[in-house]
């Protein structure tokens, strides 16, 4: 139960930043936003943290 919790949370989490991760890139791509390409960089090592923490919960799951 608190698997399914952490994952489902984890899952949210991901998808939450994936989107502004995506609104950021795409205003830098787009419009040369300086700003937004600073926020995406930093919203990508964020994301990357939560990736491995969701990889970890996950193989400890798949090994019970």
């Amino acid at each position: 139960e608190n698997f399914k919790k952490s994952m489902n949370e984890l899952i949210a989490k991901i998808k939450e930043m994936s989107e502004a991760l995506l609104v950021d890139a795409a205003a830098q791509a787009e419009k040369g936003n300086k700003a937004a390409g600073t926020r995406a960089r930093k919203a990508s090592l964020e994301l990357e943290k939560v990736l491995k923490e969701f990889r970890k919960v996950s193989l400890e799951e798949s090994k019970k």
